[in-house]
């Protein structure tokens, strides 16, 4: 087996395990990937952070908590310009730190994404010989009238694929300051 299809291979495996939603006939789900050329220690310090999700999703301009940060807290979040929103009510479904998943359910404002969840995972790897980390995300959402669900999918993934490439610049430089050591393969 090469190192294509093992990290095929893991992948499935973390998605099977951990991005598990029940599905209705009136929604989509999608699973996205990002391989990502920083440590898992880094990536997941941005990602949990269910209180700043500004500090790598460029769409969020403002993010205020009500409660503290365990399950079941909400953030109202501020959505910038140019996209068909202006806040978003999240609730915290899942944190944990061991495993590296953090689950969130949109529960209101003034879109579209009714019934949405996500799980994001942060797995180590090893990309060209240093420590590197896959993202997947996964989620499910309702297919508003007038849309189709390939339109729902279309959507709701470019938004995703854009925060995880900025999840990748802003990890990436972190590591750049961090001079993180490579990983030596037996």
């Amino acid at each position: 087996m090469n190192g294509g299809d093992a990290y095929a291979m893991m992948e499935a495996q973390y998605i099977q395990s951990h991005h598990r939603h029940e599905i209705r006939d009136d929604q989509c789900t999608s699973v996205l990937v990002k391989h990502i050329r920083a440590p898992v220690h880094l990536v997941w310090s941005l990602v949990r952070r269910f209180d700043q999700p500004q500090k790598y999703k460029p769409f969020v301009s403002r993010c205020v908590m009500k409660g503290d940060l365990g399950i079941g807290s909400v953030r109202e979040v501020n959505v910038k310009s140019g996209l068909p929103a202006t806040t978003s009510t999240e609730r915290l479904e899942l944190l944990d730190d061991e495993e590296h998943i953090l689950g969130i359910k949109i529960v209101g404002g003034d879109h579209r994404l009714r019934n949405y969840s996500s799980i994001i995972t942060v797995h180590p790897e090893v990309i060209e010989g240093r420590p590197g980390t896959m993202v997947i995300e996964s989620f499910v959402v309702d297919v508003p009238e007038g849309n189709t669900e390939d339109e729902t999918c279309y959507f709701v993934e470019a938004l995703i694929r854009c925060n995880l490439k900025s999840l990748a610049d802003v990890s990436e430089r972190m590591a750049v300051l961090d001079q993180t050591e490579p990983i030596n393969r037996f």
